[in-house]
């Protein structure tokens, strides 16, 4: 038998709990990666790359500027500008020379070429004579009339099987200040890439040395794969600005990622020392606390919308209860009997069958009340409905109508089966000893029996059915009468 209607849409009021709660906690979520998104990369360009990279100016004066400052040393050495003004008679004074400042300084190569002779000394002694001819001795010609004091160069060195090295070349003049020749030592170039390499390790950057034109000199990468900035995706745009202002920070698009860099002048070696950070992956910490944050958000979810699902289950049969079933008796109450009879008739409309509708009322209920107390009169009430709903078929409905009075509905049931059944709940309340308390009450019930004709308001069969009820009471009482039926059934015991 139906006992409860619902009142609210229970999966709409979780589904919209479900998309505030998601919606507040993705917010927060991505509130809190925003909020430290931009501070990593306040971070990264005003504080960690800028000093990334002064920390690293700092080993690159250590590791690649100590070298111009022994060629410097070299080129105002008295003893090499004296052994040249002496006619460079003992090659060996100054093969012992150049070897000892090769090892002292652990350089891959130390050199001298004199202008006067045009020999080339290492710390072997004599190696060869340069030659304008020599394409290879192309470097000394640009030294000798190169108006700086010195130069960086990468060149294949010849004296050790052409391996690729880094040459600082200095100018030397003699004490009135002629030019007497070019000294030097060489570091090989992978030696240096090696530096490089440890420098991105330790400080987790990409690091690159580019010249005056912007062509990259040194790497970090393999042999043979340095970057062509001027055909960089974003990096070409601005790479003029960046040689102009010579240092700097700056910010460029490659490959959809934002890359963040650094710039610093050394003019020492006069190259552009590059400090770049993909800020894609500085950003990959907090992008996998967004994705643990953005999972705990969900499971939280997920567990509030279940309990809140469980709870309201609950509450929601304990609300749709008490709004559609009488407090005392437990049976439906109006509100509901408008509701079931409104989807009965809809029913009937679809396929028509007999509705027959029962009208009771407790006898002498008020004698009952006034006699014992309201106490008692309820257990007579609750007793009675109880009675009523064991006794009715599965698919009636029974409604307190008011005070003492009970409405049924029997649907599918023709006026003279419902007079049968009527007859049966009298004689179920007259057998009952509703009240221990009281086991001297009799009580009894009459009964209307009305069906409705299929053209009638709902209203109006159950007036038919009050006043066959009240038939039944002015003949008697504990019996029943069908509405229209002159002579109600009198089985009064």
């Amino acid at each position: 038998m139906p006992r409860h209607f619902k009142i609210v849409d229970r999966r709409s009021l979780i589904l919209l709990l479900s998309l505030l709660l998601s919606a507040g906690f993705f917010a927060t979520t991505l509130f809190g990666y925003f909020v430290s998104k931009e501070a990593i990369r306040s971070a990264i360009i005003g504080q960690d790359l800028p000093l990334t990279s002064s920390n690293i100016y700092s080993e690159i004066q250590k590791d690649l500027v100590r070298p111009v400052l022994i060629s410097s040393t070299m080129a105002h050495d008295t003893f090499l500008r004296e052994w040249v003004l002496r006619g460079e008679k003992e090659v060996s004074e100054l093969a012992r020379y150049l070897a000892e400042v090769k090892l002292r300084n652990r350089a891959f190569s130390s050199f001298f070429v004199s202008d006067k002779t045009g020999n080339y000394y290492t710390g072997e002694g004599a190696f060869k004579q340069v030659s304008e001819a020599e394409p290879r001795d192309a470097w000394y010609y640009r030294v000798r009339n190169m108006p700086d004091d010195y130069e960086i160069n990468v060149d294949p060195d010849l004296a050790n099987n052409d391996k690729l090295t880094i040459f600082i070349n200095y100018r030397v003049s003699d004490f009135a200040g002629q030019y007497i020749g070019a000294t030097g030592i060489g570091l090989t170039v992978d030696s240096v890439r090696r530096l490089i390499q440890e420098y991105q390790a330790r400080f987790q950057r990409t690091i690159y040395f580019a010249d005056a034109s912007g062509r990259v000199v040194l790497h970090g990468g393999q042999k043979g794969q340095a970057p062509d900035l001027r055909s960089r995706p974003g990096m070409a745009t601005i790479l003029d600005r960046i040689l102009a202002e010579r240092s700097g920070s700056y910010q460029f698009l490659d490959g959809g990622d934002n890359h963040i860099l650094n710039v610093n002048y050394v003019s020492e070696l006069k190259w552009y020392l590059f400090v770049e950070q993909n800020e894609d992956v500085s950003l990959a910490g907090i992008r996998q606390t967004l994705y643990v944050n953005l999972a705990i958000s969900l499971a939280v979810t997920l567990v509030v919308i279940f309990l809140t699902y469980l709870a309201l289950g609950h509450y929601q049969s304990r609300i749709e209860e008490m709004a559609s079933t009488d407090k005392l008796t437990g049976l439906l109450n109006r509100h509901a009997f408008s509701i079931l009879i409104d989807k009965l008739m809809a029913n009937y409309r679809r396929n028509p069958q007999a509705i027959t509708v029962l009208l009771a009322d407790i006898d002498h209920f008020k004698s009952i009340n006034d006699r014992y107390g309201h106490r008692v009169g309820d257990e007579v009430l609750t007793s009675v409905a109880h009675r009523l709903r064991s006794t009715l078929r599965a698919a009636d409905f029974a409604v307190r109508w008011g005070g003492e009075e009970f409405l049924m509905v029997l649907p599918g049931c023709p006026a003279e089966e419902g007079r049968q059944i009527a007859e049966k709940l009298r004689l179920a309340i007259a057998e009952a000893i509703p009240c221990p308390e009281a086991p001297s009450i009799r009580v009894t019930i009459s009964l209307g029996v009305s069906q409705f004709d299929g053209t009638e308001s709902t209203d109006h069969t159950v007036n038919r059915a009050d006043a066959a009820l009240y038939a039944a009471k002015a003949a008697g009482r504990n019996r029943v009468c069908l509405a229209g039926d002159s002579a109600p059934s009198d089985n009064a015991a």
